[in-house]
């Protein structure tokens, strides 16, 4: 019997993503087909995985039907993917550098392909997310929102003002579910899959396929590398010498201290700024660049600023920092913000200025790999390394460094190291979350992106005091702002500052995926008094009024 294919169509006609979606349920649709993937339509590329009984014809006349024209530019087979592990008793089909969450999605993907896989790492399964991320992190923002609004506590024993003992006992309540999660999503769940073998120990490429670890070398198929990030921090004179909290330490402080200094105004700088201003510590953000959250649309940002400083958080931007000094049990900053001089003076000092990827000193150089300026792993659209053996997933691919995109690189990666079939790696519609009060969540282009890329755009923007639900909240901080192709009305970027902007960003996400006008978020319904209706509104927005209509209507 003959292998699947693995086709290349190239598609003319496609003119936005919603015709993208037309060509794709239209391949998808023939008897045989297993999987289709385009990746942008503007390069008009279609590649389509497909039993042994598909043929060039029944594609293409599937294509014609949907309303353009197809051409088969490759057709190869694949190879049948083993189902047996390698004759020697060492080697796996699959082995994964790193155990966090790029990893463990590889794995899982090894193991329902019917291989065997070993995941080796040094430290604590599960990665950074949930040991030392994400999880920790939000879950003491959670309890610091809870102090702050005088909420019924949803923390044993956690009462609704901040001080040394809610902070102790959060932090307990923190490892706790962190210890819980890990052993229930990490290490639980790998005992499941037969064929998946943890080894615990540094692992080091010997070139080739060739991987070291604790002095017995192994020879897998393929290489899944997953190794993740660590903080950085920037070349100030002084900082090492004196010394400065991760974010990872800040998340583990015995006590809190009465006041705290952060450098970097991005989202782990303002969510842990407000975090512990909420405790009742005295927090200064310092911000080299001309705004915080330089990343999110100026309104954001600006608004977010007012916010934090209603909340006693002091933001400083435009700031160089000469040089950084401990004293005294202290810290003092020296600083220059727009030529006058400061020395910020604190008992801590926390360095969130980003992260970078963890790729020295366990043999990349030696097995081929290339890395790019900033340490990061350089791979091809199927995630694949220099070296054809090779793949990588996750934070150590570089930005963006978010837990969701690792887990979906490490599936990928995996699937298309064993079994070729050539899935591109694809961020097309990207959602974001700030976990701050209000909440940033945008996906997308800003404005300013969507014109240096060459769009004629228009805009819209809502106060979320135009929103029913955040009235009825008594909580309208916070906008929408929406930007739209001119001639089209697509859908190019949502970007929203609200208290469950989270919540509200994936209904644009999927507007952004499929190609969809603003008119198809406004006609569509949306149930009164969520804060979703919200997305309805500001599509309305660019045509009408919203101050003049009456509630639910458009």
């Amino acid at each position: 019997m003959s292998n699947r294919s693995f086709l290349t169509l190239r598609v003319e006609g496609m003119t936005c993503e919603r015709c993208a979606c037309h060509v794709t349920q239209a391949l998808k649709a023939v008897p045989g087909v297993e999987d289709v993937q385009i990746g942008a339509w503007r390069v008009g590329l279609a590649t389509v995985v497909a039993g042994p009984d598909v043929t060039d014809r029944a594609l293409l006349e599937a294509v014609q039907r949907s309303g353009y024209h197809g051409v088969v530019v490759e057709r190869r087979e694949l190879e049948p993917t083993r189902t047996v592990p390698s004759s020697k008793h060492r080697d796996y089909d699959l082995m994964t550098i790193g155990g966090g969450s790029a990893a463990f999605a590889a794995a899982i993907k090894a193991a329902e392909l019917g291989v065997t896989v070993a995941i080796v790492e040094k430290d604590t399964i599960g990665g950074t997310c949930v040991n030392i991320g994400c999880v920790p992190s939000k879950t003491l923002i959670k309890a610091a929102e809870l102090c702050y609004h005088s909420a019924y506590p949803q923390f044993e024993g956690l009462t609704a003002c901040p001080s040394p003992s809610n902070w102790q006992r959060v932090v307990q309540q923190k490892d706790e579910l962190v210890a819980a999660l890990r052993q229930g999503k990490y290490v639980d769940v790998a005992a499941v899959y037969p064929t998946i073998t943890i080894l615990k120990g540094d692992a080091t490429l010997l070139g080739g396929r060739q991987v070291r670890v604790n002095g017995t070398v192994y020879e897998p198929e393929k290489i899944v590398v997953a190794t993740g990030s660590s903080p950085w921090a920037p070349p100030i004179p002084g900082l090492h010498e004196a010394g400065f909290l991760t974010s990872e330490q800040a998340l583990n402080l015995e006590a809190l201290p009465a006041s705290l200094i952060i450098i970097g105004g991005g989202s782990i700088g303002l969510e842990f700024a407000q975090l512990f201003a909420r405790f009742g510590v005295q927090v200064m953000v310092l911000e080299s660049g001309p705004h915080v959250a330089r990343a999110e649309e100026p309104e954001i940002g600006q608004a977010l600023v007012r916010y934090l400083e209603e909340e006693k958080v002091r933001i400083c931007t435009n700031v160089t920092i000469s040089q950084v000094e401990r004293r005294d049990g202290g810290y003092l900053v020296h600083t220059q913000t727009d030529g006058k001089p400061e020395v910020c003076r604190a008992d801590c000092l926390l360095v969130a200025t980003g992260r970078r990827p963890n790729t020295s000193g366990f043999g990349l150089e030696d097995a081929g790999v290339a890395l790019g300026s900033k340490g990061e792993i350089t791979v091809n659209e199927h995630l694949q390394t220099a070296n054809p053996d090779i793949y990588a997933a996750g934070d150590c691919l570089g930005d963006p460094m978010y837990v969701y995109v690792a887990a979906y690189a490490g599936g990928l990666a995996a699937e298309n190291a064993l079994s070729g079939v050539g899935k591109v790696f694809d961020l097309t519609a990207l959602p974001h979350v700030t976990f701050t009060d209000p909440q940033i969540a945008s996906v997308g282009l800003t404005e300013r992106q969507a014109r240096e890329k060459g769009l004629r755009v228009q805009t819209s923007l809502l106060p979320l005091e135009h929103v029913p639900r955040a009235l009825a909240s008594r909580n309208t901080k916070g906008l929408i702002k929406l930007v739209a192709e001119e001639e089209t009305g697509r859908l190019v970027g949502a970007h929203v500052l609200a208290a469950e902007a989270g919540e509200v960003i994936q209904e644009a996400t999927l507007a952004i995926r499929f190609g969809l006008a603003v008119q198809d978020v406004a006609d569509t319904f949306h149930p009164y008094l969520t804060m979703v209706e919200g997305l309805k509104l500001a599509a309305l927005t660019f045509k009408k009024d919203v101050s003049k209509l009456s509630c639910c209507a458009g």
